[in-house]
């Protein structure tokens, strides 16, 4: 559809809500796949049994930090780059949790504030 300097209406609310329900799929199962990745290689690289390396994963995932030492060699380089990644998994995710939320109230802002404005004849 070509603009023509119209605001587009608002989603029907079926339609907003399920795309917040899309997007909390795919958070949940980047969430989902990161903790998985997570307790795979605090157990075979950091040696932990896998209830430890539930919480040690769910910890860092969280952003509270380790829980248990980690002694091997292979389990701190992957506890280090586990750390990294899980900070920008949990932004991305909170990002994609929130969009379909702030995209409506900017764009209702957006069409609140188009309605006060005069519309021109084409």
């Amino acid at each position: 559809m070509k603009y023509e300097g119209r605001h587009q209406p608002l989603a029907p609310i079926p339609v907003f809500l399920g795309r917040m329900a899309r997007s909390t799929v795919i958070a949940g199962v980047l969430i989902g796949g990161s903790l998985g990745i997570g307790i795979l290689g605090y157990h075979y690289l950091g040696g932990l049994g896998w209830l430890d390396a539930l919480v040690n994963a769910s910890m860092i995932l969280g952003g509270m930090g380790p829980v248990d030492p980690i002694t091997r060699a292979g389990g701190k380089w992957f506890e280090s780059g586990y750390a990294l990644y899980s900070g920008i998994a949990l932004l991305t995710s909170v990002g994609l949790f929130f969009a379909p939320a702030v995209h409506r109230f900017l764009h209702r802002f957006h069409v609140d504030e188009g309605d006060a404005e005069p519309r021109r004849k084409s």
